[in-house]
């Protein structure tokens, strides 16, 4: 079954921004950062919009988004880390593209967040954070049709492993 779009998701650090350029760029499909869609839309980054409005009202901007960005179709979409916990986003991400969902050890997701500071859930101390969220949410991916550990592989070697799950029309 041809699938409309390729949707990321995973913890936090994964690699779904970088690999879902890559993708794009090889199946000559749109790439979409629903982290950059929101903050654009909202004129405000969104460690703003957790201080300002928190968590919940970031959810539910996250929601509308992401039904709105998946009427289209041929594109890569890297969700933000958190779209899974909705019931709503796993189904419309099912109906709508084949998810992959991108993982990477603990270590290997503190080194590649560490020096970000527009990540909200991370304020505090790093390791206890990164290890907390991911013990609460280690089964919120499992939803995915095919799950890539990107701890050990470069953004090439993860692009080559998607393209092998699923045939994908350029």
């Amino acid at each position: 079954m041809r699938r409309r779009n390729v949707i990321l998701v995973g913890f936090m650090g994964t690699g779904k921004s970088t690999v879902g350029k890559l993708l794009a760029k090889r199946l000559g499909w749109t790439f979409i950062d629903m982290d950059e869609r929101i903050e654009k839309e909202q004129r405000m980054p969104i460690r703003e919009l957790f201080r300002i409005h928190g968590e919940s009202y970031f959810r539910d901007l996250e929601t509308k988004a992401l039904s709105a960005q998946l009427d289209a179709d041929q594109q890569i979409v890297a969700t933000g880390g958190g779209a899974v916990l909705a019931e709503e986003n796993r189904s419309c991400m099912l109906d709508n593209g084949w998810v992959i969902a991108l993982t990477a050890n603990p270590d290997t997701i503190i080194s590649r967040v560490s020096r970000d500071q527009n990540r909200p859930l991370l304020q505090g101390n790093l390791q206890e954070r990164v290890n907390t969220l991911l013990e609460e949410r280690k089964h919120a991916y499992e939803f995915a049709h095919v799950t890539i550990d990107t701890t050990h592989l470069n953004t090439d070697q993860i692009v080559d492993l998607i393209l092998q799950t699923n045939t994908l029309e350029p």
